[in-house]
């Protein structure tokens, strides 16, 4: 629910101390509810969470929100959108404070023709990230919302502070029927 990436972390912290030219890769803050990258424009820039959490997240055409999951430090973002040449499939926003590191699109397109280890870091995260939606869709036919249900309100207890507004949104649901879900749920954890 929360995902991670401690290696590809490792990897840009030293890559960051030891670039030669310091305007390759910075370190930006973001507030809470603020938008790291938003669907459908072009970005300049690819970006990895050092700290806090994120969302991505589509926005259908009704406005109503789907989030695809939730990033934490070492999550790499936009890198996709760069590799296709096409505008942010998705939005990113910050739950909370957030620093990331910000790399420029050359610098980035220079790495991937010359340095390995970012592209088994790379070749990694699709990896997990096409393994990581199987598992979700398949999961989410397979067991209740319930079940989610309770995996998510455990996370909130000891992570992060959610919204039930992104809570229904990560079920695909509306919070009416999350409300009634927790209701539901909290009934029988207590018989």
């Amino acid at each position: 629910m929360l995902r991670t990436n401690q290696p590809f972390l490792n990897y840009l912290e030293i890559l960051f101390h030891n670039q030669e030219h310091k305007g390759n890769i910075i370190l930006e803050s973001f507030e809470k509810d603020e938008k790291l990258l938003m669907q459908g424009e072009v970005s300049d820039k690819i970006m990895l969470i050092k700290s806090g959490i994120t969302k991505c997240f589509f926005t259908e055409e009704s406005d109503q929100e789907y989030i695809v999951e939730f990033l934490g430090k070492g999550e790499i973002l936009g890198e996709i959108e760069m590799m296709k040449n096409v505008p942010c499939i998705c939005s990113i926003e910050a739950i909370t404070e957030a620093t990331v590191f910000t790399i420029t699109i050359p610098y980035f397109q220079s790495l991937i023709k010359s340095d390995l280890n970012l592209n088994n870091l790379l070749l990694d995260v699709f990896a997990e990230r096409i393994a990581n939606t199987s598992n979700r869709s398949s999961y989410q036919q397979l067991h209740a919302t319930e079940h989610t249900l309770s995996q998510l309100l455990d996370l909130k207890a000891k992570e992060m502070k959610i919204s039930k507004e992104d809570m229904a949104s990560y079920l695909g649901t509306t919070v009416k029927s999350l409300t009634k879900a927790i209701k539901d749920y909290e009934k029988k954890k207590t018989v």
